[in-house]
């Protein structure tokens, strides 16, 4: 008989019932230009971006502000249904703002809200139809290891051999990590993601999207 139980800890979570409450996880880009985000309940499932709140944060934990005006902004951008929790929950992409002086009265771009400055060039030429080739690169890291910055595949005591196999490889000799590529190729596609493909690169441990 095929057993019922949740497999891993992130299936258990899908199983537990939300009541009709929705999470959206905010997510922005802190001073140090990493990813930072926190959970918020909602009422109801979201159709429009229009209908998310803003929301705040303490900027001076961020790299962002000062203690003396640390409160930023988040003014949601676009949402994407959450790969991890399923269901009706979302990922809310955010553009950060803080206040202009101490009258608060005028909300301006924090200092890693790069979308806002581009926001009027593609404002003004929104009738033209540019193309993009877009890529991005990412490295596995080794997993319960004292080489733990040491990347996915590597020898633990030097270096693989020169680049040549890897590239757009197949097998688990060459292609370390394709589990996990597989995984976050998956989860795009699951989100909505117009992600158009993914790649094996040159070094071991080494992807690309």
């Amino acid at each position: 008989m095929q057993s019922t139980q949740p497999k891993t800890n992130l299936d258990f979570l899908r199983t537990i019932d939300q009541r009709g409450k929705i999470i959206a996880t905010y997510i922005w880009i802190d001073g140090s230009m990493t990813m930072r985000g926190k959970n918020r309940t909602l009422e109801k499932k979201i159709n429009s971006v229009s209908e998310l709140p803003d929301w705040n944060f303490d900027g001076s934990s961020c790299y962002m502000a000062t203690t003396e005006n640390s409160e930023i902004i988040l003014k949601p951008v676009a949402f994407y249904p959450d790969p991890f929790l399923g269901g009706d929950n979302i990922l809310v992409l955010t553009e950060t703002f803080t206040w202009e002086d101490n009258t608060y009265q005028k909300l301006v771009p924090a200092n890693t809200n790069f979308r806002a400055f581009s926001t009027p060039i593609f404002e003004a030429l929104k009738d033209e139809e540019p193309w993009f080739g877009i890529e991005q690169e990412y490295t596995v890291l080794a997993e319960n290891s004292r080489f733990a910055t040491r990347p996915f595949g590597w020898p633990s005591n030097g270096y693989p051999g020169n680049q040549g196999p890897y590239y757009c490889s197949v097998g688990g000799n060459v292609a370390y990590g394709r589990a996990l590529n597989d995984a976050h190729y998956k989860c795009c596609l699951y989100a909505g993601i117009k992600i158009s493909g993914t790649n094996a690169e040159v070094m071991p441990g080494q992807w690309e999207f």
